[in-house]
């Protein structure tokens, strides 16, 4: 099966090892890149002390890139979206890590349970607001340092004809609702969609498929869990 990764190259890459692992064949189409801000991450770790958030693998990547600066810190709690992010955390060498298997709102959810008072979000923009809206309503004091900003990569004719023309993909996976809108503000994305026929979307999560255009809706398949092994498990 052909299955196209609209995921950023450094998460792509990873993604596109797995699906050749499990016989399929990747295609990648990045729609995003991100932009770091180590400094801004260092800058809040340093005014803070109580537990990390992340709902990003790539605010751990940020971190990543601190070098001896994290070391003071790894002591922290940390919790995470999904259990990828928190192996990655743990890889780095935080000691106290914990996962959601849901989404913001169930990782909000999760704070609330372990009694956390003062919690500092390494985020990313653009961003839902699911989780700092639910740790509004739980009355969960919290910073936000925006670490890393995704910006747009708009691909040429001649890479979505590359990749559609002959034997087209099977199946698109997104991962965030921004980059399934990104990918059908493109006319020629649009068009070759419906050109093609019964492609099927994959999508991550029902916010997600919020975003796949309505007469689409038939192609789509929303994961069991808003993870990447549910999520390649409906291939």
């Amino acid at each position: 099966m052909r299955v196209l990764v609209t995921r950023p190259a450094h998460s792509a890459e990873k993604t596109a090892q797995r699906l050749r692992e499990m016989g399929h064949e990747p295609l990648l189409l990045p729609l995003r890149r991100p932009e770091h801000d180590g400094a801004a991450a260092a800058g809040a770790l340093a005014a803070t002390r109580g537990a990390i958030a992340v709902t990003s693998g790539e605010a751990v990547r940020v971190l990543s890139a601190l070098g001896e600066t994290l070391r003071p810190h790894l002591d922290r709690p940390i919790f995470a979206v999904g259990e990828m992010t928190a192996q990655a955390a743990r890889r780095l060498g935080f000691r106290s890590v914990t996962a959601s298997s849901g989404n913001g709102r169930d990782l909000a959810d999760l704070v609330s349970a372990q009694s956390v008072e003062d919690l500092l979000y390494l985020a990313g923009r653009p961003r839902a607001e699911t989780f700092e809206g639910r740790l509004r309503e739980l009355g969960i004091r919290f910073s936000v340092a925006e670490c890393y900003r995704m910006l747009p990569v708009a691909p040429g004719p001649a890479e979505i004809a590359a990749i559609f023309s002959g034997h087209h993909p099977d199946a698109v996976l997104f991962y965030s609702r921004q980059t399934a809108e990104d990918f059908f503000q493109v006319a020629e994305l649009r068009s070759a969609l419906s050109e093609q026929g019964r492609i099927r979307l994959l999508c991550l999560s029902e916010a997600v498929a919020q975003a796949i255009p309505t007469l689409l809706k038939e192609t789509v398949t929303i994961s069991s869990m808003p993870d990447e092994i549910s999520l390649l498990s409906l291939l």
